[in-house]
């Protein structure tokens, strides 16, 4: 069975949501490990990134195919094969944002497998807190990916 890939759309939808900076800052993302923000660079980017680090713009648009792919692929190998395009690439935006093993665990994955998808398209929007504030340009993407999903 062949891979199944994401939109070309599905790469502008990141780029609208991430914005591009090519220069290291810390995203609102708090945790244990990451007390005053994720070291981020690109459209996003958080693997090996360091405070202090600055990339092109053609880096960062490399970083973005990378980060893409990982999140095609984990898609790919989670959901189950009835998913429309629109349904695919909002998930890719949505596990390009969150992760792959957030997006494993998730109730929206265990409902979309389920055969809920109109469920799980009401999960879209628990997913708008960094640390415990919700965020409001997270509330507006997830928002726009739930509305990708749904749509036809």
């Amino acid at each position: 069975m062949n891979p199944r890939q994401a939109s070309p759309a599905a790469s502008n939808f990141v780029k609208k949501a991430e914005s591009c900076v090519l220069s290291a800052y810390r995203d609102s993302v708090r945790s244990k490990q990451w007390p005053i923000g994720v070291p981020t660079i690109g459209w996003g980017h958080t693997k090996g990134v360091l405070m202090g680090d600055v990339i092109t713009q053609e880096r960062a648009d490399a970083l973005l195919l990378e980060d893409m792919r990982d999140a095609v692929e984990c898609v790919d190998r989670k959901v189950g094969p009835e998913t429309t395009q629109n349904q695919f690439d909002a998930m890719v935006s949505l596990v390009f944002n969150i992760g792959c093993g957030a997006f494993t665990m998730s109730t929206l994955l265990r409902l979309f497998n389920a055969g809920q998808p109109a469920a799980a398209a009401r999960e879209f929007v628990r997913w708008i807190y960094a640390g415990n504030v919700a965020l409001p340009g997270l509330l507006t993407r997830r928002q726009a990916e739930r509305d990708l999903f749904l749509k036809v």
